[in-house]
């Protein structure tokens, strides 16, 4: 469909989890409790019959074996009608942002006038699965006829079908390329000359801004959640307001242990997390007298090398740029997700850099340098976590938080995307656009 073409879609408002950092057990909450946690505060914010919701959309990449087609089973835990469908999508890192894409078209179409969507995931409880040894073994049980026969198989049983298969490690691990994301990120720290000291400097920042951020009132769209033991969840328990190069310095590589740069410390900690948010159209903003926190302008998604994942996002942006007829002066915020610090540094260099744009996105020159004070001014991925299923919907709303409390214009969200790909998104203020057209009256 053509721009011109496209009826406007607004972000009404959302709501997120607490984002909570694993640690090596199961998290307190299923995928579906931290979507229904950031969900229900969000629609009881607002006076509409949940009948007249279009669709619910939620992205995930590994809901549990409780949770197919997690959508719907988050919207009828939210109390959305059984006549209203529902369902999930699935782009890895990305899918968070998926949702919100297809509600955009879907709306802009004309198909829609009311969505919920976003993204969840709960990555502590990502599957511990037999191996294909073991289940062959378990299937042949299944067909012994007799109680000899399957004592007889049970002797056949050794330890080696025992070994587990972490599906988190291979969820994380390209199977394309053969590498793990780490790696990938490795990879843009050689090509780009990116050195530990600036890695971890950026993961530095990543944790004071975060800190920051929670220290100002500046994350009120965190919803406290609490556990069935009565424990509450009100902040991102992953940050280190403490964090010095100094401390970071003394972690050892975790991807490549000889040659490597990349730590735990500069890269994004495993969370689980959820983010939803209400998009309308101008129809149903009118209709049902809801607030509008940003209009999500356009998007874009791009592919890459999956061994170089990481520079998705100027794959992305730069489409959308070239669209608009933007320069890096036009946006004033940006949110580039923070998979690894030098992910996130080698975008940066990217976008400087004369040949990369033209050998890779055909621009004529360099971009130029996204400014270090409009990114991801409160913080990232590193400090906050990386839930995949959630994180692309988390940088939208946030983005267009940053927009209103900062009174500016336009902003980008954007991230890499494990297996090669990018996604961006242009949002811009419609509280400024209010302003001035009531002062101009």
């Amino acid at each position: 469909m053509a721009m011109n073409d496209r009826r406007d879609v607004f972000i009404v408002d959302g709501s997120r989890t607490p984002q909570i950092k694993a640690r090596g057990r199961p998290g307190p909450f299923s995928a579906s409790d931290l979507a229904v946690g950031a969900g229900r505060a969000l629609l009881m914010r607002h006076d509409f019959d949940r009948a007249e919701l279009d669709e619910v959309i939620i992205g995930c990449v590994m809901p549990s074996e409780d949770e197919a087609n997690i959508g719907r089973v988050v919207a009828l835990r939210l109390g959305v009608p059984q006549t209203v469908p529902a369902w999930t999508v699935q782009r890895n890192c990305a899918s968070g942002m998926q949702s919100i894409d297809s509600a955009f078209h879907n709306i802009a179409s004309g198909q829609a006038d009311l969505i919920l969507a976003g993204g969840v995931e709960a990555m502590s409880r990502a599957p511990v699965i037999y191996n294909s040894t073991m289940v062959h073994w378990l299937g042949d049980l299944m067909q012994a006829k007799s109680l000899w026969q399957r004592l007889r198989h049970f002797g056949r049983l050794r330890p080696g079908h025992l070994k587990p298969v972490i599906s988190l490690l291979r969820g994380l691990t390209d199977p394309i390329v053969g590498l793990n994301m780490g790696q990938t990120a490795e990879n843009i720290a050689a090509n780009f000359g990116i050195s530990r000291r600036q890695m971890d400097s950026f993961a530095v920042e990543s944790h004071h801004r975060l800190a920051a951020a929670h220290a100002a009132g500046h994350l009120d769209e965190i919803e406290v959640i609490y556990d069935s033991a009565g424990k509450y969840y009100d902040h991102d328990d992953g940050v280190r307001p403490d964090s010095s190069i100094d401390k970071l310095a003394k972690l050892r590589p975790a991807f490549d242990r000889k040659y490597g740069n990349v730590t735990a410390g500069n890269s994004a900690q495993i969370t689980d997390g959820a983010t939803l948010l209400l998009l309308a159209s101008e129809d149903a903003v009118n209709e049902y007298n809801l607030p509008t926190l940003a209009k999500i302008v356009d998007t874009q998604w791009a592919g890459l090398d999956p061994a170089v994942m990481g520079m998705g996002p100027v794959h992305a942006m730069s489409p959308i740029m070239d669209r608009h007829q933007l320069a890096i002066s036009d946006v004033d915020y940006w949110e580039i997700n923070e998979a690894f610090a030098t992910q996130v540094l080698g975008c940066i260099e990217a976008w400087k850099d004369d040949d990369y744009c033209r050998t890779h996105l055909g621009l004529d020159q360099a971009f130029g340098e996204i400014p270090h004070e409009r990114l991801n001014v409160d913080g990232g991925g590193v400090s906050l976590g990386h839930p995949v299923g959630a994180s692309g919907a988390r940088i939208v709303l946030h983005l267009a938080k940053v927009l209103q409390r900062e009174r500016a214009r336009r902003g980008m969200a954007s991230l890499c995307i494990g297996g090669g790909q990018g996604g961006a998104m242009l949002l811009e203020n419609v509280s400024l656009e209010t302003t001035h057209s009531e002062a101009a009256r």
